[in-house]
């Protein structure tokens, strides 16, 4: 559903940038508005970003290799990370550049019904694509804030346009605020104050963008929700009589892996372990389908053992913290 849903986002939002980003070059060639250049290049690296984000999309439903045994869901992460760097360096870099030689070297404006005309459809245009996103996200927000909702979506294409739409709509607004303003007073350098202003915003964004891919590049554990889930699954009370760690990590948006050490009675037959555990891989895979590669692993609990605390060789990378702490 995810998949679907930020495909039909960034088709959305694809469809307007290009016919935006000709609209606002053609008015800064008749303008001569930093402003509308400064959005004409923006509007051309948001096409290119989202073009980015369908490559990974199909990159990442390549099947596993014995090179890539977990297979290549993180593409979705590497794309979307990629795009955070475009909107840093295209977007932002040369809408600042722009709006400082606008400052320095300031022209009056001409033919401003271009820009403000072309201004207005964008506005238009950029909140239709930002519904599709709002009414794709809501589909997986659920009862999340949307500050959550983007800090912690494990697929990265929804928050991606989300913030990319709302950047360029307020960028439009911006860019409005600035040609009005040139108009007004009769003094052009308010088309470069905001084009300046564009270039603050962008890379803004693209701080966050990049922030949270990184995070998931990185690899993020299962939900607060799925780990509950799983904790649950595993348990059977009779078998597996509880968990003594366990780890989880995203192999893409949607792939799960699960990593447990889990408590078997001492005088179980290892046919009832491997029963048991048969049992508890299913009971997990219904709780939460994504999980597709589980590991279970049958130990003896001791409550010795575990007064030690958590031993860093048998628990990699020392104590998980709880999915709620994360960020």
């Amino acid at each position: 559903m995810s998949a679907s849903g930020g495909t039909k986002a960034i088709v959305a939002a694809l469809g307007a940038n290009l016919a935006i980003a000709v609209a606002k070059f053609v008015a800064f060639l008749f303008s001569g508005s930093s402003s509308m250049l400064a959005e004409s290049v923006h509007s051309v690296a948001d096409s290119g970003n989202q073009a980015l984000l369908l490559v990974g999309g199909k990159k990442a439903k390549r099947e596993a290799t014995p090179e890539h045994p977990f297979g290549y869901g993180r593409e979705r992460y590497i794309y979307a990370f990629l795009v955070s760097i475009v909107l840093f360096s295209v977007g932002g870099m040369f809408a600042l550049y722009e709006g400082y030689e606008k400052i320095k070297h300031p022209h009056e404006l001409t033919h401003w019904y271009w820009p403000v005309g072309v201004l207005v459809f964008a506005i238009i245009a950029e909140g239709f694509s930002f519904r599709t996103a709002i009414k794709e996200s809501n589909t997986l927000r659920g009862q999340r804030s949307w500050k959550d909702f983007v800090r912690h979506a494990k697929a990265p294409e929804l928050p991606v346009v989300l913030l990319e739409d709302l950047g360029a709509l307020v960028g439009l607004v911006l860019a409005l605020g600035g040609v009005g303003l040139a108009l007004l007073t009769g003094e052009s350098v308010w088309d470069g104050i905001g084009t300046l202003c564009i270039g603050v915003l962008l890379i803004l964004i693209a701080l966050v963008l990049a922030a949270e891919t990184k995070s998931l590049l990185l690899g993020e554990s299962a939900g607060a929700e799925e780990t509950r889930k799983i904790e649950a699954a595993i348990v059977d009370g009779d078998t597996v009589t509880r968990i003594i760690h366990m780890r989880t990590l995203h192999l893409g948006p949607e792939e799960l892996l699960v990593a447990a050490k889990i408590a078997v009675r001492h005088d179980d037959t290892a046919t009832e372990i491997a029963t048991a555990i048969d049992a508890a891989e299913a009971r997990i895979r219904d709780a939460v389908p994504i999980a597709r590669v589980i590991y279970l692993e049958p130990d003896i609990y001791s409550e010795k053992e575990a007064a030690k605390g958590p031993d860093p060789e048998a628990s990699p990378g020392g104590p998980a913290p709880h999915p709620a702490d994360e960020h």
